[in-house]
């Protein structure tokens, strides 16, 4: 038996819940699994996890042992990266989550120069506004936009990200152009709703000291961005839009911007990663190259607030 490889299986086991989350995160048979967690048990004649039908659970020799392995692990791969090149050229698969519009508009255009970097990781990029558990899911970090409600996980504020309010010009021609939030209560506008929640989201301007907080009408309401940004080009209703996003479908005629003199509270942009994990190099360079690239990002910087604007008159 491998006792390092089978520690590090035991961990996946108790982080995933599970012996078939834990194999697929390890790209693993299950089998394979099962046996070395068994080997591990033989091996130290305690029992370490007690299993069901059902569920999965950590005994109590089981959790003392887990948070021994875990600053084991974390020692062999410091003490690895620091005899080799890891640090400088990084390797393997690299799990990352990150929501649907800031994956299409901004990480996923600027691949290649993160390839070039770095071309011996494997990256696999879940795009969702769903919010993932890293541990359960096997993920290494996440981009996440909003105010953080898991104090699990270690977070690095990268940016901010500004939206305007916005429609279609069919849309505009068919009832008319809202010029006060108050205004919107009378028209159609595209809902968002929490794809953890279900909740759907109020709408919030500001202009000055004046401050309106409103639930909009509506006859659709979505939990994607690229969905959010599909409906309001239809011309389904009033929407509230990212402003890097909106930008290029001011500038072609695509969408029409609306109250311009009010803005929309901001979000705050961070990228996470499990407290309990040894942040490995491939892990490392990838936050630090997104800091970078929204950092160069004029809509996402932390120290502008960029507002959109309409596109100039030929």
């Amino acid at each position: 038996m491998n006792k390092l490889q089978a520690m590090e299986v035991f961990v996946q086991v108790v982080d995933a819940g599970g012996f078939t989350r834990a194999a697929e995160n390890m790209q693993l048979p299950k089998a394979t699994v099962s046996t070395l967690i068994q080997a591990l048990e033989t091996a130290l004649a305690v029992k370490l996890l007690h299993r069901t039908t059902r569920q999965v659970s950590i005994t109590a020799d089981g959790a003392a042992y887990y948070e021994r392995c875990l600053r084991i692990l974390s020692d062999v791969r410091e003490a690895e990266e620091s005899l080799s090149h890891a640090r400088l050229s990084p390797t393997g698969r690299l799990r990352v989550e990150a929501p649907t519009g800031i994956a299409s508009d901004v990480i996923i255009p600027a691949l290649p120069d993160f390839f070039a970097r770095y071309p011996d990781i494997t990256l696999e990029l879940g795009c969702s506004d769903r919010p993932v558990d890293l541990i359960e899911e096997g993920v290494d970090c996440a981009v996440r936009g909003g105010e953080l409600a898991d104090s699990t996980l270690i977070a690095r504020r990268v940016g901010i990200i500004h939206f305007a309010t916005c429609a279609a010009p069919a849309y505009l021609a068919r009832y008319g152009r809202p010029t006060h939030p108050d205004d919107l209560q009378r028209h159609k506008c595209v809902n968002y709703f929490s794809a953890k929640s279900g909740k759907v989201y109020d709408w919030d301007f500001t202009r000055g000291a004046e401050r309106i907080v409103l639930p909009m009408s509506g006859h659709i309401a979505l939990n994607d961005s690229n969905a959010y940004v599909s409906a309001g080009v239809a011309g389904l209703g009033v929407v509230q839009m990212l402003n890097f996003t909106m930008a290029p479908m001011l500038a072609d005629g695509r969408l029409e911007l609306l109250l311009a003199d009010w803005s929309s509270d901001p979000l705050p942009i961070h990228v996470v990663y499990p407290q309990n994990r040894h942040l490995s190099a491939k892990v490392r360079v990838f936050v630090e190259w997104i800091a970078e690239l929204f950092s160069n990002h004029p809509g996402m910087r932390l120290k502008t607030a960029p507002r959109a604007t309409l596109p100039e008159a030929a």
